[in-house]
């Protein structure tokens, strides 16, 4: 254990200057969207959100230099929950792009060592010995955020759970299982207590079909059609099928699948089936709400999220599961766009590198109640894309225009019609 914390903080410490170049070549990339630019420029974005969180969690220090920024209406409860949200919410977009090979180019000198970060950190994280062990006890927001923990897990266990030692899988195991403690009300969180189940079974510990199994059919209920799903039993305009509801409930659907868990008269294949063609629709509502500049519409809660609304978009591209209504350049160069709207507001950021709460910039009134500025690092999940290799088609393919783009151009497009499945 010595020697990984030994060399967990060499690598930490020269982790910000290595990976300089990426950033720097992304700030200048022109902002037409082309093949070899859009990769650069989405890595150097990814890598700036991610250098402060794990070169400080590597060295035990993001307790000590992650200042917290609460939301004006915070609810009182612990702001310690902001640590495990900032590193669950980030690791589970950052996981599929450190899956990726280990390479002599820049971008691949600099995925390596910010892979050894993560496995560092995931070390602290259940460590009660570290000044960055996480509250993962007392309140209930533990529950949420522990499921991107787990879920960056799934995504990438060869570069994530594998290399850990005995003791801290030992341990990431024994607080996961302690979060059964945290009974879920019956609206998102029923996901989230369902994907921590999935991890254990997907890494062969026991886990529990009542939290699985029920979570899956109450999201099937609240199924309104279209590829939309209520949280809830109200339906709210809003973009928790993207944050929550739509990826959890397939990624989860898959483990079962895979796993050939016990499901009480019900096929998980034909799940995981049904799971994919309604996010595929779902995703096909994303991609037009992409206006021609990269604007979106700012509905609902949660809307400090940022790009996290184009999760489904950036999981399916992952995945190589798009629709054939959306192609792989089209979808990119939307992303691409979207990503330039918020994301080039220096105010995002704080002069220490780290996420602020706001939509297009730092707008701290925009928070919600359980709004914290860890609660921000949740965007990741819109760079999923990031896990395919740059010689992949949806890097290298030319970019088109997306629907929006191709509208308010006067240009033919396809009209939309309901789906009934």
């Amino acid at each position: 254990m010595k020697r990984r914390h030994f060399m967990g903080s060499l690598m930490a410490g020269s982790l910000a200057t290595a990976g300089a170049a990426i950033v720097d070549a992304a700030a200048a990339t022109p902002a037409a969207s082309a093949p070899g630019n859009d990769r650069a420029y989405l890595v150097g974005l990814l890598q700036k959100m991610a250098d402060p969180v794990l070169t400080n969690m590597a060295r035990g220090e993001l307790h000590k230099n992650f200042a917290l920024e609460l939301s004006p209406t915070w609810d009182g409860r612990d702001p310690k929950v902001a640590y495990l949200e900032c590193f669950g919410r980030l690791i589970a977009g950052l996981a599929p792009w450190l899956a990726l090979p280990d390479d002599a180019t820049p971008e691949g000198r600099t995925r390596a060592r910010l892979r050894q970060a993560a496995l560092q950190s995931y070390v602290h994280s259940v460590d009660p010995a570290s000044p960055d062990y996480l509250a993962w006890r007392g309140h209930g927001q533990a529950l949420v955020d522990s499921a991107y923990f787990t879920n960056a897990l799934m995504r990438a266990p060869k570069a994530l759970w594998e290399p850990l030692d005995a003791t801290t899988k030992a341990r990431i195991v024994a607080e996961i299982k302690g979060l059964r403690r945290i009974e879920p009300p019956y609206i998102n969180w029923m996901l989230f207590a369902a994907m921590n189940e999935a991890f254990l079974l997907s890494i062969g510990e026991e886990a529990d079909p009542m939290r699985t199994n029920v979570a899956i059919r109450k999201i099937n209920e609240w199924y309104v059609g279209d590829g939309w799903i209520k949280d809830g039993e109200a339906f709210h305009f809003d973009y928790y099928s993207a944050f929550v509801m739509q990826p959890m409930l397939l990624e989860i659907l898959e483990v079962l699948e895979q796993h050939k868990a016990p499901f009480w008269n019900g096929k998980p294949a034909e799940l995981r089936a049904q799971a994919l063609k309604r996010m595929q629709r779902y995703a096909e509502h994303l991609e037009r709400f992409i206006s021609p500049t990269g604007s979106y519409p700012p509905i609902g809660r949660s809307l400090t999220y940022r790009t996290a609304a184009f999760q489904p978009l950036a999981l399916l591209a992952w995945r190589k599961q798009l629709p054939a209504s959306l192609p792989e350049g089209q979808v990119r160069a939307a992303l691409q766009a979207v990503h330039r709207a918020v994301w080039s507001d220096p105010s995002n950021f704080t002069k220490d590198g780290y996420l602020t709460i706001g939509f297009v910039g730092h707008q701290p009134t925009l928070g919600d109640w359980y709004s914290n500025n860890g609660s921000m690092y949740i965007a990741s999940d819109s760079f999923l894309a990031l896990g395919l290799p740059a010689t992949d088609s949806y890097w290298t393919s030319a970019a088109q225009d997306w629907t929006q783009k191709k509208a308010f151009a006067g240009q033919p497009f396809k009209k939309d019609y309901p789906v009934d499945y």
